[in-house]
């Protein structure tokens, strides 16, 4: 059973569903997860859900703030210290279901929020078992890849023309999510990831194409992959896409040999948006299996 659900994070309100599992017991545990970069959970996130309630969890899935039916403003910033916090509070919000055991409480992201939850693990107790699926590793590295070298000193321009325009109280600059023209600079650049949201627009016309231009200057900064050594004791799993030029191969497979025990690697075929669709019931099946191994294991 799937129904409606608000709660409060940082001065407004987040919004979602949360998933009741069809026997209806107490005590049951919980998964919270959330989306990537400039997605709204209706691009795929009910998918997963519904796996993983059909598996006996509750499960809370939600906007960012500042995107889909989420409250916030700047509208389409992506801020990754504020989609954290989201995180960290929708976990508080899972512990007061009545019928969630709050000592069970699992966490999924992917892509951009799949950074996001190799922190949280780290930093979070309360977390007790952590997926993340094509994750962001380290953006720095990431955009040293995205941008030509003779392409950096403009976009540093662009920031500081942004940010001096915004502090004179205009209107921010936006940049578009994706293109299908390669001369167009974008978030996510490629074919594969202009297919992947216009395929799924007819699902989420929430979704809009475009995000600010801190954005991207935001998660130049974003640097997820250095708490991976701190999520042990907290099993950890990721699920990394073998031609992924996104979040890169290497980067998440380097960043996984740095992870301690209990920790578990699965890869797939192809690349960053093959998770969601051609290779789902794959990702869906490995992740409800990891959560099933430690959120049942005991009531820890």
């Amino acid at each position: 059973m799937r129904t409606d659900v608000e709660f409060p994070s940082e001065g407004c309100t987040l919004r979602g569903w949360l998933y009741r599992p069809a026997n209806g017991y107490d005590d049951r545990p919980a998964i919270v997860m959330a989306h990537g970069l400039s997605c709204v959970k209706e691009q795929y996130l009910d998918r997963y859900a519904e796996v993983f309630a059909t598996a006996g969890f509750g499960v809370l899935v939600y906007d960012h703030a500042n995107f889909g039916a989420s409250d916030g403003a700047p509208r389409q910033e992506v801020d990754p210290v504020l989609q954290r916090r989201g995180y960290r509070d929708a976990i508080s919000f899972a512990q007061t279901v009545p019928w969630v055991d709050p000592t069970r409480i699992g966490i999924w992201g992917t892509s951009f929020s799949g950074g996001h939850v190799i922190e949280i693990g780290a930093t979070d107790r309360r977390v007790k078992c952590v997926v993340s699926q094509v994750p962001t590793i380290s953006g720095y590295q990431s955009a040293l890849r995205r941008t030509r070298a003779d392409l950096v000193p403009a976009l540093i321009a662009r920031f500081e023309a942004d940010r001096a325009a915004r502090y004179r109280g205009e209107a921010p600059m936006m940049l578009p999510a994706v293109s299908d023209d390669p001369t167009v600079a974008c978030a996510m650049g490629g074919p594969d990831s202009f297919d992947f949201f216009t395929e799924t627009r007819p699902v989420a016309p929430g979704w809009r194409n475009e995000i600010t231009l801190r954005s991207a200057e935001l998660a130049r900064e974003n640097e997820p992959g250095i708490y991976i050594t701190r999520i042990s004791p907290t099993p950890f799993l990721m699920i990394v896409a073998e031609k992924d030029v996104l979040t890169a191969t290497d980067l998440c497979l380097s960043a996984y040999q740095q992870a301690l025990p209990p920790k578990r690697l699965v890869t797939i075929p192809g690349g960053h948006f093959d998770p969601y669709v051609r290779q789902f019931d794959r990702t869906s099946g490995a992740a409800r299996d990891w959560f099933a191994e430690h959120l049942y294991a005991s009531n820890r």
